[in-house]
């Protein structure tokens, strides 16, 4: 059976899911699984396409301490367990700059081109390209395929792609890219499945995890981001601060001595929901807590959102749908009613019981404007577009028959 590998790198954990490649049927997941804790308390677990439970290993925490020994161990796990041939690999890598505006199959001279965007992205881009470079050196000729973040909003005009700094900069890259990509792309192709009579108007789809962003389409295509040049931009997320006045940067590195370095751990580690609260970066447990901070948190976070609400709409002039994904958009109603009573102004009612239900529709029959839950898929995205990249370019042959 040929399969295609997705692998979704992070900080502190590697996430895969394998798909059978059924010819003209498409792609039929087979397993999703993870190995979090990387460092501190490493788990494996993984299930089948039904959700039944396959492995669920704990490891110690020095046996497992990076992102290419995670790779290893599930990598051996999936050869010893599974039987499929894989014909490639699928990357999530978050920031592809101005070269990369569709997936691509990595080589050396590619992959050398990409880690020139880590200082872009530093918590991602490392270890989303740590795995390809371990593949490469253990099977040359596996096809790997890396599928950028920023790809989808390539299409901005001019105007939402610049910012006010002379133009020497732009053409070196320094420009507005968005992220999350991957997940609005699919959240595009499953709206004309789950709702077509809005998938081709103006649509405002907030990906709120603990990476979060809120991206403007406009007949599925990406009219404006609330990220732009790095995955700090735009709304306060679990460590990031979201947007930030530059002052404060200057303010931190000339009044507070603070280095270059110390700085982009600040923004990117120490702030956003976690900084905010003093409490936590999840938002369940701020959702549960009594501390004033945290009820701050969670009231800046959803303020934060309609204000991005209001700039989006002005994007598309005016707004059809909103659409919430991700880990809190997808599982907690009432974050999606705190943003909902937000959004009022713009039209749109939410339905109290389809909202605590968990509906893909949760707006009432007379809203103006439709609200909707859709579960996001940013591995089946990768499979399909790693799947389209082998097939154009008659990738060799990999070089061993089983996963590992």
């Amino acid at each position: 059976m040929d399969a295609i590998l997705v692998v979704n790198a992070g900080s502190s954990s590697v996430k895969f899911q394998v798909f059978a490649v059924r010819g003209d049927a498409g792609l039929d997941r087979l397993i999703k699984g993870e190995l979090d804790g990387i460092g501190s308390r490493p788990r494996l677990r993984a299930r089948d396409g039904n959700n039944k439970l396959l492995v669920d290993q704990t490891h110690p925490s020095e046996s497992i301490p990076d992102v290419v020994t995670a790779m290893r161990i599930a990598g051996a796990w999936l050869k010893d367990s599974t039987a499929f041939e894989l014909v490639a690999v699928g990357h999530r890598v978050v920031h592809g700059g101005p070269e990369y505006d569709r997936p691509v199959l990595v080589d050396r001279q590619i992959l050398a081109n990409l880690k020139r965007y880590v200082p872009l992205a530093p918590l991602h881009q490392p270890n989303n390209l740590a795995p390809i470079e371990t593949l490469l050196e253990r099977f040359p000729r596996l096809p790997q395929v890396a599928c950028f973040d920023t790809a989808f909003h390539r299409g901005h005009s001019a105007v939402a792609d610049h910012f006010a700094i002379p133009e020497q900069y732009y053409e070196e890259g320094v420009r507005r890219y968005g992220f999350h990509g991957l997940s609005y792309e699919y959240i595009a192709q499953r709206l004309r499945e789950v709702a077509p009579s809005i998938a081709r108007s103006r649509v405002i789809v907030a990906h709120l995890g603990s990476g979060a962003s809120m991206c403007a389409m406009s007949d599925g295509h990406s009219v404006e981001s609330t990220m732009g040049f790095t995955a700090l931009d735009g709304l306060p997320m679990g460590t990031r601060s979201g947007q930030i006045d530059p002052g404060i940067i200057l303010y931190l590195l000339t009044e507070k001595g603070m280095s270059p370095r110390a700085v982009q751990d600040f923004l990117y580690k120490k702030c956003g929901l976690s900084g905010m609260s003093g409490v936590s970066n999840d938002v369940r447990e701020l959702l549960a807590s009594t501390e004033p901070g945290a009820a701050l948190a969670l009231d800046y976070f959803v303020y934060r959102i309609s204000l991005y609400a209001g700039m989006l709409a002005a994007s598309l002039g005016g707004i059809d749908a909103f659409v919430f994904t991700a880990g809190i958009g997808e599982r907690s109603p009432e974050m999606r009613a705190r943003i909902a009573r937000k959004l009022v102004w713009l039209g749109a009612e939410m339905d109290r019981v389809a909202n605590a239900e968990g509906k893909s529709r949760i707006s009432t029959d007379d809203s103006w404007v439709s609200l909707h839950v859709i579960p996001t898929d940013e591995e089946l995205m990768i499979a399909t577009h790693t799947l389209g990249v082998v097939q154009s370019h008659a990738a060799p042959a990999p070089q061993f028959a089983r996963a590992g």
